[in-house]
């Protein structure tokens, strides 16, 4: 037998199994960019057919604790001819209540200054009618008001209505927003948030039984988070600000609780 029907023999018999081989990796490739594509599909390991079958319960969680800051505004008030003026008094009283905040012990980084503002002031001049006739009246600028307001942090609570008559005594034209809060809520938070899911889990377990069907698994959960701090302010007749001039002695002010609340929706598969 020659060479060359030994090569043709050789091809007749390899052929068919590289057709296969090759068909096989062809059907390999396709395989996996199948997975590849279904995989995507999921939204996350271990999806699988959304559940069809469900309830919805909603459930409801309160924690209160007391406040341990309080927060206040204070505003200084100036009105002069010329600017300057006006600035320069305003500053000096800001300056004055800065520092007696500071020496009262309140931090640096709990005094902020929330509003600096600088507007015309503005005297309407109405002429005398003649014969009937009177003319339109007119606005004559009588100088500019200067407005500081600082935003003060109170980390101890029961030096706050000492601090409000000190700085109503120091220049202050108006103190006011007192409020009191809980300055870290978060575990407060974790606390109420806990038991609103065990007040819908309770909910659910009774409706499973009333409706006579078994709870499978959490598919859906939503929290509406909340902390409700009571304002406290003082002032001549309940306002809700006090004039410098109305401050006679320290006040009393009590704190009260807040109320930190957290309410959650919880669905369920069941079956």
């Amino acid at each position: 037998m020659d060479e060359q029907n030994v090569n043709k023999i050789i091809n007749a018999t390899h052929w068919p199994r590289m057709m296969a081989a090759a068909a096989l990796g062809v059907l390999a490739v396709f395989l996996l960019i199948a997975a590849i594509g279904e995989f995507k599909g999921l939204r996350y390991i271990g999806t699988g057919v959304p559940a069809t079958n469900t309830i919805t319960v909603s459930g409801e969680g309160e924690v209160f604790a007391v406040p341990d800051t309080a927060t206040f505004s204070v505003t200084v008030q100036e009105e002069a001819k010329e600017v300057q003026d006006a600035q320069e008094t305003a500053t000096e009283k800001a300056n004055a209540i800065i520092a007696y905040l500071k020496e009262a012990g309140i931090d640096e980084k709990d005094i902020k200054t929330t509003d600096y503002s600088v507007y015309p002031q503005y005297d309407y001049i109405q002429d005398v009618c003649r014969e009937g006739i009177c003319p339109p009246g007119r606005q004559e600028l009588r100088g500019f008001q200067v407005s500081q307001t600082l935003t003060v942090k109170v980390r101890d609570t029961e030096k706050a209505g000492e601090l409000l008559s000190g700085v109503g005594s120091r220049g202050a034209s108006q103190v006011s927003g007192l409020s009191f809060t809980i300055d870290d809520e978060d575990e407060l938070q974790a606390e109420a948030r806990g038991m609103a899911i065990e007040d819908a889990q309770a909910k659910a377990t009774a409706l499973a039984e009333q409706l006579g069907v078994t709870i499978v698994r959490v598919t859906g959960f939503y929290e509406n988070e909340g902390g409700y701090p009571v304002p406290y302010a003082y002032g001549m007749g309940g306002d809700a600000a006090v004039r410098a001039e109305s401050v006679k002695a320290i006040p009393e002010l009590p704190v009260g609780e807040n109320k930190i609340t957290s309410n959650v929706s919880v669905t369920y598969e069941i079956r």
